[in-house]
């Protein structure tokens, strides 16, 4: 059954589900609004709703009760590594949730439901994003803590061993290492590099995770574009790095002799070129 409610003075909606949506959700008690309207036809409340919203002279829903339900219950929800984002703004976010029950989607952390149980979570812990504030997101880690079982978060660690391992397989099942090449890549990390000096700016803390975790997929596919692995690049870099000597100047940490190693490869790259 579909209730037309009234909160005089607020608004004109529509719910299955007063006390959630209405007390629950909103903070009205039983007496603090009326039902002007209950029917089980989906397409007639639709209708009346817009019709007493314009007839009360409430602001009038964009789109109508029934265009949002089957929107929420096809909410498309964007999954990285790091977050799981959805497309509603923290304050519409647990009308949504409510109206999604049901809906699964996968993230590297396991596969999440939304229930009744953890929308509370959800809601709680939301953030809005940085660059949408149409958008919410939360951290996929976190909610795998609260809510998937330890045994199974076992036995994803375990399929997880070798994460280059499966940004090779994923790149591999996309056709990037047959189809692209390394300077596309390389583009791609400098896309990357400014949308983490972007989120570096804000002291937007999830969206610098994502920058970093987003060049590192790239950085592992330019490697392999070039016949290396990832981890041999890192491990030779560190080989020239672990025995390293030098002092922090400025929040850098500068090696011994730069100044001069850096003043002989310009005058030889100078007296090459003239």
């Amino acid at each position: 059954m579909y209730y037309i409610y009234h909160i005089p003075g607020k608004k004109i909606g529509v719910t299955r589900n007063l006390n959630s949506r209405v007390t629950e959700q909103q903070g009205y008690a039983s007496d603090e609004y009326e039902v002007l309207l209950t029917s089980d036809d989906i397409e007639y409340v639709s209708t009346q709703e817009i019709e007493l919203q314009k007839a009360y002279g409430y602001k009038v829903d964009r789109q109508s009760y029934k265009n949002l339900i089957n929107k929420n219950k096809k909410m498309n929800i964007n999954a990285t590594e790091q977050t799981s984002t959805f497309p509603v703004p923290l304050n519409k976010l647990k009308g949504r949730l409510l109206d999604a029950i049901g809906l699964t989607w996968s993230t590297p952390h396991g596969d999440f439901t939304i229930t009744k149980d953890n929308i509370k979570w959800i809601v709680a812990h939301a953030r809005t994003s940085m660059f949408n504030n149409e958008r919410s997101y939360i951290y996929n880690k976190a909610m795998a803590n609260e809510f998937i079982s330890e045994p199974t978060k076992k036995k994803k660690k375990k399929n997880k061993s070798n994460i280059y391992d499966l940004i090779r397989a994923w790149a591999t099942e996309k056709g990037i290492y047959k189809s692209g090449d390394a300077r596309t890549q390389y583009l791609k990390l400098m896309e990357e590099a400014g949308e983490l000096a972007e989120a570096i700016l804000k002291n937007d803390e999830p969206e610098v995770i994502d920058a970093i975790g987003d060049m590192v997929v790239v950085l592992t596919n330019l490697a392999k574009l070039r016949g290396h692995n990832i981890e041999d690049c890192i491990a030779s870099a560190y080989s020239v790095i672990k025995d390293r000597q030098g002092k922090m100047i400025n929040g850098t940490f500068v090696k011994n002799s730069t100044t001069t190693t850096t003043s002989n490869k310009f005058h030889n790259f100078s007296t090459n070129t003239l």
